[in-house]
């Protein structure tokens, strides 16, 4: 074989192996979505919005553990309002999250929630929730977050207990590259 045919044939291999790295690069989140749904793990929540209200179901109760992270790079205060919340099956329970931004500027955050077990995520429904829109805080400020939730009846009776966590992001580097390109297109 000539060094020309072996040049080509190593391009060859290089041009597919950069067309199937992108391939999966763009494959990656459904897989992942599959993936989770498959080994029920990450615990997505996908009930979210308004809820018919039914009478709950007062036989049983449930142990919701409320957990917040932080981010490694994010310095705000987070917590939540209540540790843990006793929750019957189809009743409407409200809490919040508290958050203080103790740096020099403004900060831009995003919570993302996870629970667990991964199995109860489906049974557990967000009405109203601080993780549905950013949380832009002044420095020095504080706020309380929302979240307004129902456990499904449904909810398998071997499950006695859930936690809802959230982990907090700061975004204030993507939304003001947002801003600043949204300004560009303006002028």
């Amino acid at each position: 074989m000539s060094t020309q045919e072996a040049n080509r044939r190593l391009v060859r291999r290089l041009v597919m192996g950069a067309v199937l790295m992108f391939g999966f690069g763009f494959a990656m989140v459904p897989l992942y979505d599959v993936f989770c749904k498959v080994t029920g793990l990450n615990g997505k929540i996908t009930n979210t919005g308004p809820v018919a209200v039914a009478p709950a179901d007062t036989s049983r109760s449930v142990k919701v553990r409320l957990i917040a992270v932080h981010n490694e790079g994010m310095p705000w205060e987070f917590s939540p309002k209540d540790g843990v919340l006793r929750v019957n099956p189809g009743e409407m329970k409200q809490t919040a999250f508290m958050a203080t931004n103790p740096t020099g500027r403004r900060m831009v955050a995003q919570a993302v929630p996870s629970v667990a077990p991964a199995e109860a995520a489906e049974y557990l429904h967000k009405v109203n929730c601080f993780c549905f829109e950013q949380q832009p805080l002044m420095a020095g400020e504080s706020v309380e977050m929302p979240l307004l939730f129902v456990i499904d009846k449904k909810l398998p009776e071997h499950i006695r207990s859930l936690t809802l966590s959230y982990t907090l992001f700061d975004i204030s580097p993507e939304v003001s590259a947002a801003d600043q390109t949204n300004k560009e297109q303006r002028l």
